[in-house]
């Protein structure tokens, strides 16, 4: 009896734990005509930056891998490229522990002589990541604060042409 009690309490145990469930549903914050006005990020410095009007395209890494890619191309460049350029370059580092944040990734990016917008909330890094390829370099082109174009790239060669166009 004891058997059978302890199977069926370890079977609706094991039936809890699987979810069904599906994700809840992000609204993209990144789509063609929509508005960017609302993005208000720190840098690495914790310095508050808002979209303005003259910014002409924003650089997405979603991904450590990608961060890595992004700043490392970046550190070739003068440290006005990125302004040159008319261009913002934003990190999401939501993913890592708040601890590893906070120790090593935050005072690492100090190190870069561009600016960095950070994306450290899961939730708004989740609008910002929803219906683009994620895992790839992403460009958004702007028109005084409306998204006109959307473009991912494998590489920090294709991303260099494409913000000089």
């Amino acid at each position: 009896m004891k058997k059978i009690l302890l199977a069926a309490l370890s079977a609706l145990f094991f039936l809890g734990c699987s979810s069904n469930a599906t994700p809840e549903t992000v609204k993209p914050a990144l789509v063609v005509q929509q508005s960017l006005e609302s993005i208000k990020l720190n840098d690495q410095f914790e310095v508050s930056h808002e979209l303005d009007a003259q910014t002409q395209k924003v650089i997405f890494a979603f991904s450590k891998d990608i961060g890595h890619a992004c700043n490392e191309f970046l550190a070739t460049k003068a440290p006005e490229y990125l302004q040159e350029n008319k261009t913002i370059f934003v990190a999401d580092v939501s993913g890592a522990p708040s601890l590893i944040r906070s120790m090593f990734i935050l005072p690492g990016l100090k190190d870069f002589k561009h600016t960095v917008w950070v994306l450290q909330d899961k939730d708004i890094a989740a609008t910002y990541k929803a219906g683009v390829e994620s895992d790839k370099i992403v460009l958004v082109s702007l028109q005084n604060k409306i998204i006109t174009d959307i473009q991912t790239f494998t590489t920090t060669q294709e991303l260099e042409i494409a913000i000089q166009k």
